[in-house]
């Protein structure tokens, strides 16, 4: 952090402070989040004899995302949007199941083309939420441990390594929840592996994107969290 412009704060300063594009960064998150699991999650694709979710092509940005608000905002306010996002998930598959349940009128035949697309099982709707929720704060909190460790430098470190366990805790827990017992238990563990090893690459593919991302908030913001006194505790309350 050279730049004399931007300052160093804590993590609970951090949390009361009014950022002006974080909002804008939520809202991103958030909407990608939705989008990815709505439309690519369910479809199993291949290519080049790979096997994968094709929910796989624009997921990753959301942890994209989710390492620049670690990053730039801390890891309290990161703790925000992945509540956010929770409660995001939990109504959207709500409504999806009360929109597919109710009763199609008469002279309307895309009831089934309609609930093959939005009428995800409770397997699905358990495993995206439940991924989503632990994998997205083991991201989060790998990615702020490591900033403390490294003293704010090397940022592609921690965004690969924090999307090495955040992502390995995503897929072990959303396709064997989603799918097993439904696909062959090597398809489960062919699609978990790839998929896995397909963020980590985005990850590294997308790090010349993060380092612009971060370096033009952080100095719009002026600000540069180190979370040296946040409680990581996924449940803390805002301070």
């Amino acid at each position: 952090m050279s730049d004399p412009q931007i300052s160093r704060i804590d993590g609970s300063t951090s949390a009361r402070r009014h950022f002006r594009y974080f909002d804008y960064v939520m809202a991103s998150f958030v909407a990608i989040l939705l989008l990815s699991n709505l439309i690519g999650a369910a479809k199993l694709a291949q290519v080049g004899g790979f096997t994968f979710g094709a929910g796989i092509l624009f997921f990753p940005v959301s942890y994209v995302i989710g390492d620049v608000l670690t990053e730039v905002y801390g890891y309290a306010n990161a703790r925000r949007c992945v509540w956010m996002g929770f409660f995001a998930l939990v109504f959207m598959a709500f409504m999806s199941f009360v929109v597919v349940k109710m009763p199609p009128a008469p002279g309307w035949d895309g009831q089934a083309a309609y609930e093959s697309v939005f009428g995800s099982t409770w397997r699905i709707v358990l495993a995206s939420v439940t991924a989503f929720w632990a994998g997205e704060f083991v991201n989060s909190f790998v990615l702020a441990k490591m900033k403390l460790l490294t003293g704010g430098k090397m940022l592609w470190t921690r965004t690969i390594g924090s999307t090495v366990f955040g992502q390995a805790v995503d897929s072990l827990l959303f396709y064997p929840i989603a799918f097993l017992g439904i696909w062959t238990t090597s398809q489960v563990l062919t699609v978990m592996v790839t998929n896995w090893l397909m963020k980590v690459v985005w990850e590294a593919v997308l790090t010349p994107v993060t380092y612009a991302v971060v370096g033009w908030l952080k100095a719009r913001e002026g600000a540069d969290v180190y979370d040296t006194d946040t409680d990581f505790s996924p449940f803390a309350k805002a301070p």
